[in-house]
């Protein structure tokens, strides 16, 4: 018998393909960073890590790369029925809803910026050599893997879903995502992209001085960066299929960035960075490097 409301019984039919959607995203993105992280990622940064352990790409990542893709182009058609289900006036009538899904953008964009910012500082300050890897090497996912995105973007020139009023999800136009003020950037998203790459660089750094945390860490990350996936749609700013790519950029890109960064401790940037100096003073805080010559880039 049921004694609710007609509407929310068909409320809570209606979003069951979504939650489906994004429980196999969630659960593909927590076996990518299982298996692309080496055991020789929880050994010291010595600069001497097997070779075996140094190739940053293996046959697995390539199976795993062509069932995002394939994950991808079987959204194209859902894109239109996903993006009607999240756009029901009851779900945006959700006072509960709208707050979650603009809490969950604004803590990728700008907050991911600002919290890596923060632990880099932080992890400076008090020499926490971990603490500092986690903030930079998340950082820098993010803005590898976003830059791949934005050209991605510009490039394929798809329209977001209100351009059409959720009506044509192909519509694509060769480098017309240039410009235009964003109406033609939607494939992939880019808020997506950000969030798992940090997901994936934070799992794969925790990964390394915490093993046995991984089954907390990577739901909780991956689960709050598919969050942002959904927000994106249910603002009507993205179709499923740009989330679901956005979701495997950043994720390689997450893993990929920490992997290269720990098996080649010696690298330009890692050595600029991690050995920055930052001092408090009576008037703030001073900033110096000190550059190690030769392989290693310690502290």
């Amino acid at each position: 018998r049921h004694d609710g409301p007609e509407p929310d019984c068909k409320m809570r039919i209606r979003s069951h393909p979504v939650s489906s959607l994004f429980a196999v995203v969630l659960a593909a993105n927590t076996a990518l960073g299982q298996g692309s992280a080496p055991s020789a990622m929880q050994q010291p940064d010595t600069g001497r890590v097997p070779a075996s352990h140094k190739t940053l790409f293996t046959s697995r990542d390539a199976f795993l790369a062509a069932g995002f893709a394939g994950l991808t182009v079987a959204m194209f058609p859902l894109d239109k029925h996903l993006a009607h289900t999240l756009r029901d006036s009851s779900l945006q009538a959700n006072r509960f809803l709208s707050d979650v899904s603009r809490g969950a953008e604004t803590l990728v964009q700008p907050g991911a910026l600002i919290i890596g910012a923060t632990l880099y500082t932080a992890g400076r300050l008090g020499g926490w050599r971990d603490v500092a890897d986690l903030g930079w090497h998340g950082t820098e996912a993010m803005i590898v893997a976003s830059a791949a995105t934005e050209v991605l973007k510009g490039v394929l020139g798809r329209a977001r879903p209100y351009v059409s009023n959720d009506t044509n999800p192909h519509d694509f136009g060769f480098g017309r995502g240039f410009g235009k003020n964003g109406r033609y950037q939607s494939f992939p998203s880019g808020h997506t992209t950000a969030a798992f790459a940090v997901a994936a660089a934070v799992t794969s750094e925790s990964r390394r001085w915490w093993p046995r945390g991984e089954w907390v860490v990577a739901p909780v990350m991956y689960g709050g960066a598919t969050l942002v996936g959904l927000a994106r749609i249910y603002h009507n700013a993205h179709w499923a299929s740009d989330v679901v790519l956005g979701a495997a950029i950043g994720t390689f890109g997450g893993i990929k960035v920490v992997r290269y960064s720990h098996n080649h401790p010696d690298n330009l940037i890692d050595r600029i960075m991690l050995p920055m100096n930052v001092q408090p003073t009576l008037r703030g805080a001073s900033v110096g490097w000190s550059i190690p010559i030769g392989a290693g880039g310690g502290m």
